[in-house]
Parts: C-alpha cells; structure tokens; sequence
C-alpha cells in the first residue's frame, strides 16, 4: 500500500521520483505530492489527488521544480478522506499550508497505531495540526525530539521509533541537511539503490530498476542516512551497522506491458515461465537417472520433512487460497495433518499447536503485514516456520527459519496471477517430497507425479491459446449482478480464487461454496439467469458437482462448467464449457485457475474498468 520515492544526486529530482512513482501504481492510491529541495533556497511541496497525471501535469512532468535532492509518494488512504491536504508530504510546520521552510518533511507508508496519544501529547507542547492523518502526527513527533532535545536527524528518528507504534516506512529531509534523505523502518517495505554517485530510494524495485541495480534492503527498526552515492545505515541505538548491496538480476523488460494492454494478461501469459523455473529451482542437479526434487539447497532437509507431526498453513487472500489447495494435497499424497489459517485471525487466536508443527507462511511481497505478524508469532511460540515468498530480502524471507522462493518475478497488476501459480507450484514441489520422504508413495508413483508437475507449464500455453472463447462469454454476462462458484475438495480451493478474481476486478459480487453447502440455504438466492460456475476437475467428485449444479438450473441459474478433457457428459448440464489439459487430479488446479483469471480479466475489460488498478485494493498489504 502506498508508494514512497526518494533521489539525491546531480539530476533533477522531480523527474525522477515522478517515474518511480509511475512504477508504483500498482501499489494502489488515492493522491499523490512531491517535496523538493533546491539546495539552500528551501524545499518546494506540490499535491495532487487523483491519478499520478495529474501531480505530473501539475508540475510540468517534474520540471516545473527545481532541485536535486526530494521525496514523493502515492497515498492510500488509511486516517483521513483522500484529499490534497491529507496527501503526503506532511511539514513540521504549524501552518495550514506546507511550508518550505519546514524543519522537517516527509513521507510515511504504515499505520501509527498509537498516533491519537502521540496527537495529545504534540497539542500538550503547542503543536496544531492540519490534516487527519497519522503522518502528519509522525513527523511532528520527530520534529519534536529534534528540537526539544537538539538531537540530529539520527536521534531524533530513533526517539520516535521508540515513542510510536505501529508499521512505518519513514523517507523526511531535514532544512539543516541539504541534500540528504533520512529513512526509518518498521515492517513496512524499503529499498535503497545507489549507482554513478546518486542514490535512490523506493517502496519495491521496479521503481528504481531503470535507474540501478544495486540495492541494500534496509532491516527491521533500522535506519538509514542516504547522501547523493552513499548510505549509512544506523541501528536503533544509533550505532551504525554494515550491510551489503544485492544485485537485483530481474530484466528491466519484466516490469513493463511488453505490447500487452494490461500488466494482468502479460502476467497471466508469463504463467508458463513462472511455472517452469519455480518448478526447476527444486530439481535436483541434473544426473543420468530420472529428475527428482531436492529441497536440501534450501536448507530444508528429508530428515526434517520427516520430522513434522502437522503443518499449520498461514496467509491472506489468494495466498490464502494457496493454502487451501495444499491442504487437499498434501494430505492426500503425505497423509500429515494440515490445517490453514487467515493471518489476520491466526495472530489473535490462542492455539494450542504441537511443538513439531511446521508454520507455513505464503506471500507474494513478504511484506504483508498480518502474514508477517502471524510468522513472528509462530517464532514466540517455539514452531519451526518456512517462508513462500517472491522477494528476495523481504521482511517474511529473512525472518523465517527457511525460505522457498517463488520465480515468478516481479508482478505489476493488483490481481495477483503468475505468483499465485507460482506459488501453487511449490506447494505442490513440498506436498510430494513430503510424501517420498515420509514412504507414503512409492519411487514409481513419486517420478510419475513428478513428470505430471513438469508437463504442467506446456499445457498451460495450451489453455492460452483458447481464450478467445472465454473473451465471448465474458461479453456476454459481463453485467451480471450475482455469480457463484461451485466445486469439492481442490476445486472448492480453486473457486474460492476464482470468485475473488470476479470480485477484485470486475466489481461483480461473487461467491464460492463447496458445492455440498450450497442447498443448505444459499441456493435460495439463485433466480432466473443467476451465472453459476462450476469446477468439476476430480474424477471421484464429478458426479456429485454436476448433481449439485443441476440443482441451480431447475431453479433458472445459467450453468457454465469447468472441467478436463474427457468429461464431455457436462455438456448435457451446463450451457457453457470449459476444458481444460488432464493432468493427475491432485494438480488440476494450477490449470483450472487458468480460465478463471482470463474470466475474471475479460469481464473487467467489458466493463470499462481498470484491470491492473482496481479500486480501494493495494498490490502489497502492509497494514492490517
């Protein structure tokens, strides 16, 4: 959620925080505002609400403001409406309007949990306030230790991460330190990159690829004093600490359309490539005998898959979703125990978990907020914890005993696609070692799995090429009011991402249900046209899916149905049908989710809507 950009070095700055902020759309935002500084003439502050075009217009695409050192950011609204006065940067000034002559400014992504107690206490030493946010309450708060206690720029942020609480990433400049950009973390996302005696700063990577490479990913409670081609960083007793850069190895070509309309059908296309090197980054090196699977290089070991009594699944969203896909099949190949929780209820519950329960933590960013919190949680309580993850150096990867890294790089669109397949794909890599390690499966059943898993990107590609199918019947049901998604066991999984993808960028209310509940009371919201999907990928719960889907069409639904090659009898049922490529029942639903992302894209574009910007969503939810 929101976006936060910084550069100091010889260029205009406003320019460039302007294009890094074009990067950082997809974060998702209500308004945006730039502060730059021109040396030792002061810092100019320009706000906009609306679409980044509208900062950009407003400024002249950044050359309107002179200066080489600033910080910009995209707000999504959390304390106080959307509005130019709300929008960041926030001064220290007491003034209504910013003031370039601010002692400090800045800019804040996060939450401050604690900031009405911290607005009482800056009221308390004769501080006003003109907008309703929890910034604006941060950045007094450091202006107050600065000037009550004559600390410097590292001092005075330590006090104040001390002080407040909450989830901060923190970017102010200081009216006695030209040139400088001081940042403070917690939680909350930071990059910082320097090449050719500049540096820049950044809420994720794209923002900051076509400029450089080179990046330090800043740690938890650190901080950071960032001059034009130098970073020191500082931790929270302001002891400066050494870090090392890390080469980002993404193509700059990856975080741009690449002739596609939208960032989501690019990403939906890139599926197959996502599938195909998540998959091979846990092959074991090549030898003369069949492929097979070696988690050992990411330091999780047979002895310790053996090891686990259960695991406990742990995310939000479609990683969510991930979760309960794996909770099918690694039961069903492993017979381990798995339970999956929301994040957001999992770090509130008191839950009795067995000491060997491995936690199981999905996110896309690593950073997402309640997945993070829900893992150091799992850590008080003594359980061992393994990340799923697609940024390396994020908050979730570092901080969990072992990592598994999701291929899929770096993914623009709101609606997650490629990462969600990506991830699916080692859920699957980590159900079937289980189920070789723990002898639940024999040699000749594991490599016949394992070519299954390796077919899967190609058909994949197959399933892409039928879309134009799909883009049809979109058309014509794209104003629909109520859809429902049915399905058992994976494909109730399945359905639950389906609905979400209906519901996050189409607007269209949509529900899923395992299709067993659904005659205890929700049928009775299905009327004359209802569109009602059904996924029916398992051979041993077709039947059973099809019977509940002929129950809605006697009460007038519109039946399409999803289901494989072969299961050509559901054409007598629904009035619409998908088919997808066969491929072992336990991993359907990497290819069924296919179709309904397309269904999902395509209703959106015949509504007008923005795909990859969906309203009121952010890409990475780092607040709770």
């Amino acid at each position: 959620m929101c976006g936060i950009a910084g550069f100091t070095g010889r260029h205009l700055a406003a320019p460039i925080l302007l294009d890094s902020l074009s990067k950082l759309e997809y974060r998702g935002y209500d308004s945006a505002g730039l502060a730059v500084r021109d040396g030792d003439h002061g810092t100019e502050i320009v706000k906009a609400t609306g679409k980044l075009r509208n900062l950009s217009e407003k400024t002249d695409q950044g050359r309107a403001l002179p200066g080489t050192c600033g910080i910009g950011h995209t707000r999504w609204a959390t304390h106080g409406e959307p509005s130019q006065q709300n929008a960041h940067p926030h001064v220290s000034s007491n003034r209504g309007e910013p003031a370039s002559d601010a002692n400090v400014i800045g800019v804040h992504n996060g939450i401050i949990e604690n900031y009405q107690e911290l607005h009482e206490k800056l009221l308390r030493h004769e501080y006003t306030f003109y907008s309703e946010t929890d910034t604006e309450v941060a950045i007094k708060m450091v202006d107050y230790y600065a000037n009550k206690y004559k600390l410097g720029p590292i001092d005075a942020l330590s006090r104040t991460m001390v002080r407040i609480r909450g989830s901060y990433a923190l970017a102010v400049m200081f009216k006695d330190y030209p040139n400088e950009i001081y940042v403070a973390r917690k939680d909350s996302p930071l990059i910082i990159g320097i090449s050719d005696g500049e540096s820049y700063l950044a809420s994720d990577v794209p923002a900051i690829m076509k400029y450089t490479r080179s990046v330090y990913y800043i740690g938890n409670l650190e901080m950071a004093r960032i001059r034009p081609g130098e970073v020191t960083f500082f931790n929270l007793d302001g002891e400066e600490i050494p870090k090392e850069l890390t080469e980002i190895t993404w193509d700059v070509e990856s975080a741009e359309k690449g002739g596609f309309e939208h960032f989501m059908m690019k990403e939906i296309h890139e599926q197959p490539h996502a599938i195909r090197d998540t998959l091979h980054s846990f092959l074991a090196p090549e030898s003369a005998g069949e492929p097979a699977l070696d988690l050992s290089g990411k330091g999780i070991t047979d002895e310790m898959l053996a090891s686990y009594s259960g695991i406990c699944v742990v995310a939000c969203g479609s990683a969510w979703h991930v979760g309960m896909n794996a909770q099918y099949v690694i039961e069903a190949l492993a017979h381990v125990p798995v339970r999956v929780e929301l994040a957001s209820e999992f770090r509130y519950r008191h839950m009795v978990l067995p000491e060997d329960t491995l936690v199981i933590v999905i996110s896309q960013s690593g950073e997402t907020a309640d997945s993070l919190a829900a893992l150091r949680k799992a850590k008080e309580m003594g359980l061992p914890t393994l990340g799923i993850v697609n940024v390396v150096g994020s908050s979730i990867a570092r901080e969990s005993d072992h990592v598994l890294f999701t291929l899929a790089g770096p993914e623009i669109a709101v609606a997650t696609t490629k990462a969600f397949s990506a991830q699916l794909m080692t859920v699957y890599c980590l159900a079937l070692q289980l189920a070789k390690v723990r002898e639940t499966i024999d040699l000749d059943t594991y490599h016949h799995l394992l070519q299954e898993l390796l077919s899967i990107p190609d058909k994949v590609v197959r399933i892409l090429e039928d879309k134009e199918r799909l883009q049809w019947f979109a058309s014509k049901y794209a104003n629909a009011k109520d859809v429902f998604f049915l399905g058992r066991g994976c494909d109730y999984a399945i359905s639950l991402e389906g609905s979400l993808k209906m519901k996050e960028i189409s607007y269209i209310h949509s529900e899923a249900y395992a299709a067993g509940e659904m005659k205890h009371g929700t049928i009775s919201l299905i009327e004359q046209g209802t569109l009602v999907i059904g996924v029916l990928t398992q051979s041993e719960l077709y039947e059973k899916t099809l019977s509940n889907m002929v129950e809605c069409k006697a009460r007038g639904a519109y039946l399409m149905g999803l289901t494989s090659f072969g299961h050509y009898s559901v054409e007598d049922t629904a009035n619409f049908t998908v088919y997808i490529p066969k491929v072992d029942d336990r991993f359907m639903g990497i290819l069924a989710v296919v179709p309904l992302q397309l269904l999902g894209y395509y209703m959106s574009v015949a509504k007008g809507l923005d795909v990859d910007k969906p309203r009121n969503l952010a890409k990475s939810v780092t607040v709770e």
